[in-house]
């Protein structure tokens, strides 16, 4: 199924944007890392146990969201402005270095939408290339992409995301079709879950009960309880 119609038959009235737990409900807000942080104390040194508690706990809910056999649609919004869209074409590091199948590769489809910010000045001169694949857990070097993810503010930490653009760093969606839940992890402070059926994603709801975001966990609780 392509993507506009996925969403318009499953989540009508999504924009596929940061902040979906703003637009959709039900929805989870979850904070990786409580209680540590990036920077050791009294220091501009990176601290390995806040990355490493990052990975893991945003691949081991990944795995909680996603089975080999769901369908994933892995959606990416890259930024650019409107007068280099005439250049070359460059290739989406996303697709080239996280998808193991060039065959996988080729199924790869392209959109191009308005800027996805309205509070930006400049948004007349950008827009919103949107790429989507459909393809399986199995496909993807998830752990390394999940990395990349985390690592986006930190320049000095591998992997990282391919940014040509130069704008914000590309927003990455993984979209399980099957059982119609979308996972986005802005960063390595948190992640956003969102699902059609508040049931699909219930036991996330129960099983990472400390990692909910607590300015929005009265929010949350209604819709579970």
């Amino acid at each position: 199924m392509q993507l506009k119609k996925y969403i318009q038959t499953n989540f009508p009235g999504l924009t596929l944007k940061p902040n979906l737990t703003s637009e959709w409900k039900p929805s989870l807000h979850l904070e990786l890392a409580k209680g540590l942080y990036p920077f050791k104390e009294g220091s501009d040194e990176l601290n390995p146990a806040y990355f490493q508690t990052v990975y893991y706990q945003a691949t081991s809910l990944f795995h909680d969201l996603f089975s080999a056999e769901d369908e994933i649609l892995l959606v990416t919004n890259s930024y650019r402005y409107r007068k280099e869209r005439r250049k070359k074409r460059r290739k989406l590091g996303v697709y080239l270095h996280y998808i193991k199948s060039k065959d996988v590769r080729s199924r790869l489809t392209q959109a191009t939408l308005p800027y996805m910010f309205e509070d930006d000045e400049e948004k007349e001169e950008k827009y919103t290339c949107q790429f989507s694949l459909r393809c399986r857990k199995q496909d993807i070097r998830y752990s390394i992409l999940i990395k990349a993810i985390c690592n986006q503010d930190f320049p000095s930490l591998k992997p990282s995301i391919h940014n040509p653009s130069n704008l914000e760093e590309p927003d990455i969606f993984f979209m399980n079709t099957t059982r119609n839940i979308i996972f986005y992890m802005y960063d390595d402070r948190g992640c956003e879950v969102i699902a059609r059926d508040r049931e699909a994603i219930r036991p996330i709801y129960e099983k990472y009960a400390d990692w909910m975001d607590e300015s929005n966990r009265a929010e949350i609780d209604q819709y579970f309880t």
